[in-house]
């Protein structure tokens, strides 16, 4: 079961509180409160490139790019939203910086959704199916996946997905009904 944005912030040491904490002592400087933030946010933003990504490899390099951005982001983090929505922004920026650098090469987008089997056990047919699905939704225009990886996938509210797209809550309604039109006939 994935674990919406919302939850994550009342699950790091137990309580949103420590980690706006440690935000305020690591914006100060504070080196042992930075290194706390990330390894407790480390495994949230790992989570969330795989599943964007879909690939092991992809979403370590992702989660390292968006440890090593945090320390010169971290700044600019004004509270006026939640820590991990920020951070959630952050992570889906350098997944789409990894997803452009795959195009540049000559990669498709499918290569980097691929999934292999030190990733999935072949007797998973279950699990081999929904990460067909997610294949799939990967292939969706940006905003329409965009959508249904943040509602569905990451378990958000369209209000919380709105608020990370950028949009208005009926627009991100909008999309998700487009994407289901175009499922039914990817499916």
């Amino acid at each position: 079961m994935s674990i919406g944005v919302g939850m994550v912030d009342q699950q790091i040491d137990g309580v949103a509180e420590d980690t706006k904490e440690l935000v305020r002592l690591a914006k100060s400087g504070d080196v042992e409160a930075f290194e706390r933030l990330i390894t407790g946010q480390y495994r949230f933003i790992y989570k969330t490139a795989f599943r964007w990504l879909g690939h092991k490899s992809d979403a370590e390099d992702v989660t390292q790019s968006v440890c090593l951005r945090l320390a010169h982001a971290l700044p600019g983090f004004d509270g006026r939203s939640k820590f991990t929505s920020w951070l959630y922004r952050i992570t889906l920026n350098a997944v789409r910086d990894l997803q452009r650098t795959h195009q540049r090469r000559g990669k498709q987008v499918d290569d980097a959704a691929a999934v292999t089997s030190e990733e999935i056990e072949p007797t998973q047919e279950d699990q081999l199916r929904v990460n067909d699905i997610w294949r799939i939704v990967r292939k969706l225009p940006q905003k329409q996946r965009d959508a249904v990886m943040l509602v569905f996938g990451d378990e958000m509210s369209q209000a919380e997905a709105a608020v990370i797209m950028g949009c208005k809550e009926v627009t991100v309604s909008w999309h998700i009904h487009n994407a289901r039109k175009s499922l039914k006939e990817l499916l």
